[in-house]
């Protein structure tokens, strides 16, 4: 399939003609009584919002939430959000060559590299049954997921490979407070990053577009993961007791505080460490893929993000002055 215009390019009045993944689809009701057709639409990780006024139960009958769908229509305006005015849409057919690869967004670095570098990073692991717990937790169909699977469903790392990068981030910015504080427990700390979001192969679902899965709505990916690693270290003969429990602490408390939906609160130097690493690796990438989504529309500050609280301002490409002419802080 040919790369289509990024939604977030496209400004009101420009054709639509794209292969978009339906991320919510539902029947809503107008002032005047008039039922129409109100759809989320994906591609990589623009979403934009997209109306259907008549002539919409044959195609509702034919789609549901995760199908493709070929659009044409327009980018409208409605109190200053752009969305698409469809004027013909239908599911996407075999002949059409597209599937969901093709639309769902994906990590910008290579996977081999990450995969590898993850990988190596294991093999470093000194103590024999922490690296002999990560492997067998980390292994078939759920390393499968592992790799593949996003960090988040939105806020950030939200694409293929995502957790997998995610988690590569994590684990350098942990190995550089173990340099810079060498009395912390090294394969503990880099353990629990390796392990602290494991959970998320169960909780998200990613094949057609990203969601929770009913498992991940009743437990959530904290509880899950625990639960793994107190099943797989009860297999490792003489796996300690007191080591297990730390690094089920570090899982349990690395969202960091009770009103981030964390169960408990850091208590012990690496589980603050990885609270922390695991805040500065989401909230950079957030604020970046915002940022990066925004600046392609030509906007000067984001929209309001509530989980940052403040909309982001969008520092000018080309911006401040340099030592040379034609020179940026960005060179």
């Amino acid at each position: 399939m040919k790369d289509q215009t990024e939604l977030a390019e496209m400004s009101p009045g420009n054709e639509v003609n794209h292969f978009l993944i339906i991320s919510r689809i539902e029947v809503k009701t107008a002032r005047n009584n008039k039922d129409f057709l109100h759809l989320d639409l994906r591609y990589r990780s623009d979403i934009l919002s997209a109306k259907m006024w008549d002539n919409f139960q044959n195609f509702l009958n034919t789609v549901s939430e995760g199908s493709i769908v070929k659009v044409q229509g327009v980018i409208d305006s409605y109190l200053d959000q752009k969305q698409i005015k469809i004027e013909r849409i239908r599911a996407v057919q075999s002949a059409d060559g597209v599937s969901h690869a093709d639309l769902l967004p994906k990590s910008k670095r290579n996977f081999s590299e990450m995969k590898n570098e993850f990988e190596k990073r294991i093999d470093k692991i000194e103590h024999r049954a922490l690296r002999e717990l990560v492997k067998n937790i980390l292994k078939g169909e759920r390393y499968e997921k592992f790799l593949d699977v996003p960090a988040g469903k939105a806020w950030h790392h939200a694409y293929i490979h995502g957790l997998l990068e995610h988690t590569l981030e994590i684990i350098r910015i942990c190995d550089l407070m173990c340099d810079i504080h060498s009395d912390l427990n090294r394969d503990l700390l880099i353990c629990g990053a390796m392990l602290h979001d494991m959970g998320k192969t169960e909780e998200l679902t990613y094949s057609t577009d990203f969601d929770y899965s009913d498992k991940g709505r009743l437990l959530g990916h904290i509880v899950i993961a625990s639960m793994i690693i107190e099943k797989e270290a009860a297999k490792i003969s003489g796996f300690p007791e007191d080591l297990k429990n730390l690094l089920i602490h570090l899982v349990l408390s690395h969202q960091g505080k009770l009103e981030y939906a964390t169960p408990v609160i850091p208590k012990i130097p690496e589980a603050a460490v990885l609270y922390n690493a695991d805040e500065l690796s989401a909230k950079t990438n957030a604020y970046k893929l915002a940022i990066e989504t925004e600046r392609k529309g030509g906007a000067r500050w984001t929209r309001y993000l509530p989980l940052a609280e403040t909309a982001l301002y969008i520092t000018p490409e080309q911006s401040y002055d340099a030592d040379e002419p034609g020179e940026t802080l960005f060179d």
